[in-house]
Formats: structure tokens, C-alpha cells, sequence
């Protein structure tokens, strides 16, 4: 039989950790002779509840058509002991004994960055969280994330529209997708990147899941992005696993008022490292870890690199402005990622029409969905 077989029954065993897979291996080797061991010994390891757990799996188990079904869900499984496990989660405090995947896996030469932060992000979180995803895709960097709503899915789908690869690590069985509404996202990292998880397939989404896979989020990353978080956020969680994993960690700064930007500030406020754009941070990666490298430049990246060459706008700002008359263009770029009032905007035009153009072009902009109205009166740019 498959050694990949004892492997996932193992990995698979209800109310059994990877610390105690640990301590069973030192003791019996191999995950068949763990299967095939007399209870008596196991005692010494297992509580009741789990020597109960394993007993009942593998009474229940065809441990080939088992595995044979992982296949046949398009889902492939490893453990620690692979040479094709993630080295970097390799080298962090108590990694997870097994990983299931679909797609790919991260490359290990490849530089590496995590982007995390709010669910509910503002408009400006969107908006850098897109452009990083975009910019690490158009410099061969691979992005990792947990899929989640807010900033982590949007960097991720910036990521792969742009060409790039990316890495969702959830916190259920990689043949769930959750959210349900990040669908799409989910079959492009299929495609462009991979789909990860400790947890056996129909494992369902639950709170206590979420810690063990934002460590593996951060451990698959040489450096962290934190681009919104509150005060008191899961992220901040996320950013003290990965100081305990020695990884490097990095902050979008947001203004003193944002609530969203507390998190942000105080972990600046601890000394750590500071975004000021998409290309500086790039270029800081670059020489913080010479030994990694970078997937070649593509397509998207050239085109992008010829539009700057000419002089003329930086994609995002092309595509943004795209279709537009120039009175909807000044008021597009008198918008801000913070509300504005129809007074303000007026103000910073040049030569500004009355109150009811404005106004009507404010909301045809609304429309396009290049801008939103957050109040009676106040408009704010979109991160799309």
C-alpha cells in the first residue's frame, strides 16, 4: 500500500495535532507503523478522545480508496517528510505535519510576500491592496493570502489579472471555497497559483481554524504586508506569528483619524517597516533577500513599462480615466480615497461649471463606478 496513504490517515485523525504526530513518528517512524500499532502503546501518547478517534477512522477507512478519491477531486496531499513541502514552512516553530493543495505550491526560490488586513477595508485600502497585488505580479513576485474578503482577496485577484502567481491558504478543506463570493478568485488560483490547506477535504469553515492557517500564510511568506487593520484585529494576530517566525513585516501608514489605520500605526509605532510605494518596497525586497529571485518580467509588465517610457499615465490611472471628457476627468482627479464634499472638489477645479454640472457628472461617475456617494453632498474615488 501507498506510503501517501498512511500519510493522509494520519494527517486526518480527528482531535490529533501535528505536536503529537510529532511525538507518534519519533517514537514508531512511519505512519504505518502507527496504523499498525497495539493500543497498549499508543496509551502512552493518546488520550482517551484520541486514541478513540483514531480507532474509529481506521475502522472506517479504506485507506487506498481514500486516497485514490483525494485524486479524483483534483486535490494532491504531502507531509513534512516530502521534498516537495514548502521550505519555508519547513523552518518555522511547529509546522503543520501535511499540507493539501490544488494547483501548485510555492516556489522556494521565489521572493515571496504575504498581504493582509481588514474585511471590511475602505476604499483606499482597496485601492493599495490592488495596486500591490499588481505590481508583485508585474515583478515576479508570488503573493500569499487567505482568500478573504477585503484586502486579501484583492490583492490576490490584482495579482493574477496582472499575470502573476498567488497562493490562498484557507482556513477549511481546500475543496471548499470560502467566501463563496470570492468563487472566481478561487478558479484562477488554480490556474495561476495554488489552493492550500492543513485541514482534509469537507472540512468546514470554523473560527478555531483560522490561527494554525494564518501561520502557515505568514510562514510561506519572506516578508508581510499589513495594509488596514483596527486596534483590536485578527490581523494583528496574523503579524505576531509571523515575528515569531522571524519574518519581516510591513505597514501601509493611514491617517490618525481612520479607525481602520490604528492597527497600521501602532505596529509602526513598534518599529516596523513602513510602505511608501509599490516599486520602493520591491526594491527593498530585492536587496533584504538576494538569494531569492524573481519570476521573469511578462506581457503585462512590458506594456506597462513602454506607457511609462512615453511619458504618458501609469496603467491603473489610463484605465481609470478610459472613455472619460476631461470636465469628468478633473473631477476624477479632484476626488480623494476620503470623502469630499461637492465644495472641495469645485475648489481644486481650475475653471469650474456651476453646482448642478458638478453634481451630474459626479454621478455619472457613480455609475461607471469610478466614484461613490458616501453622503448627502460627499463623494469619494473608488479602489476600482
Amino acid at each position: 500500500m501507498k506510503r501517501q496513504a498512511y500519510e493522509y490517515w494520519l494527517n486526518s485523525i480527528s482531535g490529533i495535532g501535528w505536536k503529537t504526530i510529532e511525538k507518534l513518528l519519533e517514537t514508531f517512524q512511519t505512519p504505518e507503523a502507527i496504523y499498525h500499532a497495539e493500543e497498549k502503546r499508543l496509551e502512552r501518547f493518546l488520550n482517551v478522545n484520541q486514541l478513540k478517534a483514531l480507532k474509529e477512522l481506521k475502522e472506517k477507512w479504506d485507506l487506498e480508496g481514500e486516497y485514490e478519491k483525494l485524486g479524483q477531486k483534483g486535490i494532491s496531499f504531502l507531509t513534512i517528510s516530502s521534498p516537495r513541502y514548502p521550505r519555508r514552512l519547513k523552518e518555522i516553530p511547529d509546522p503543520p505535519y501535511g499540507l493539501f493543495y490544488r494547483g501548485g505550491l510555492p516556489e522556494d526560490e521565489i521572493l515571496s510576500v504575504a498581504v493582509i488586513g481588514a474585511r471590511e477595508c475602505s476604499e483606499y485600502g482597496r485601492y493599495v491592496a490592488g495596486e500591490l497585488g499588481k505590481c508583485f505580479a508585474l515583478n515576479g513576485i508570488q503573493v500569499i493570502s487567505g482568500m478573504a474578503r477585503g484586502i486579501d482577496g484583492i490583492s490576490q485577484e490584482a495579482a493574477v489579472e496582472n499575470g502573476g502567481t498567488s497562493f490562498a491558504v484557507l482556513g477549511c478543506g481546500a475543496d471548499i471555497c470560502y467566501p463563496s463570493q470570492n468563487r472566481a478568485l478561487y478558479e484562477e488560483l488554480m490556474k495561476k497559483g495554488g489552493i492550500l490547506s492543513p485541514y482534509p477535504p469537507q472540512t468546514r469553515p470554523q473560527p478555531a481554524l483560522f490561527p494554525p492557517r494564518n501561520r502557515i500564510v505568514s510562514g510561506l511568506a519572506d516578508a508581510l504586508i499589513v495594509v488596514e487593520a483596527r486596534q483590536k484585529s485578527g490581523t494583528l494576530i496574523t503579524v505576531d506569528m509571523a515575528l515569531e517566525q522571524g519574518r519581516e513585516v510591513y505597514v501601509v501608514p493611514g491617517r490618525l483619524t481612520d479607525r481602520l489605520s490604528d492597527g497600521c500605526n501602532k505596529l509602526l509605532g513598534q518599529g516596523a517597516g513602513i510602505v511608501l510605494s509599490p516599486d520602493s518596497f520591491v526594491e527593498e525586497m530585492r536587496q533584504r533577500f538576494p538569494q531569492r529571485r524573481c519570476l521573469e518580467a511578462n506581457a503585462f509588465y512590458e506594456g506597462e513599462k513602454t506607457g511609462k517610457e512615453r511619458g504618458g499615465e501609469s496603467a491603473q490611472e489610463g484605465n481609470h480615466a478610459e472613455g472619460l471628457e476631461d470636465l469628468d476627468r478633473q473631477l476624477l482627479s479632484g476626488l480623494d480615497f476620503y470623502p469630499r464634499s461637492v465644495e472641495q472638489i469645485r475648489e481644486a477645479m481650475e475653471n469650474p461649471p456651476d453646482y448642478s454640472q458638478i453634481q451630474k457628472r459626479l454621478m455619472k461617475l457613480c455609475l461607471l463606478g469610478k466614484a461613490s456617494q458616501v453622503s448627502a453632498g460627499y463623494y469619494q474615488k473608488t479602489g476600482r
